[in-house]
């Protein structure tokens, strides 16, 4: 577990400090885009006031997405505590919990999760942004997915 601890408190350290960093620091605004690695990489200011690309953003209630979040932290954190895993599902763990958590800091602190991340290729032209704890959160549920058995099938002796 105290993996999973460290993993959280580094992808949220992480997070904050490249929000930080991008939009105090490099001064990213709804009117100064910065363009990093055009179309590949940039920097663009937006505020999600919904889950993943915006969506229920239209009279979601923040505290009730603050909520689910939550729960869904708290039901990560059980599901560990009640089957122990390997090294790589507690660093998963981590980084969807820190993720998460970062989100929620935001949204208790600004009312909305800051992004600033936007990708476009190949002639696409993506209009949406995210951040880095998004980038945490995907790539946790994903470990989960793939390396959450491992405890478990340890336990039944596979």
């Amino acid at each position: 577990m105290k993996l999973l601890w460290i993993s959280a408190a580094i992808a949220f350290l992480l997070d904050q400090a490249s929000k930080y960093w991008v939009i105090h620091v490099l001064g990213v605004s709804q009117f100064n885009p910065i363009d990093v690695f055009p179309p590949l990489l940039n920097f663009r200011y937006g505020e999600n006031r919904g889950i993943n690309f915006g969506l229920f953003g239209d009279g979601t209630s923040v505290w009730a997405l603050i909520a689910v979040a939550l729960v869904i932290c708290i039901g990560v954190l059980w599901w560990v505590w009640k089957h122990p895993q390997g090294r790589l599902a507690y660093v998963s763990a981590g980084l969807l919990i820190g993720g998460a958590l970062a989100n929620v800091f935001d949204r208790l602190v600004y009312g909305f999760v800051l992004d600033f991340l936007n990708m476009s290729c190949c002639g696409i032209d993506n209009p949406f942004v995210f951040n880095v704890a998004d980038i945490f959160i995907f790539a946790g549920a994903i470990g989960l997915v793939f390396f959450g058995q491992e405890g478990t099938a340890q336990k039944k002796g596979a």
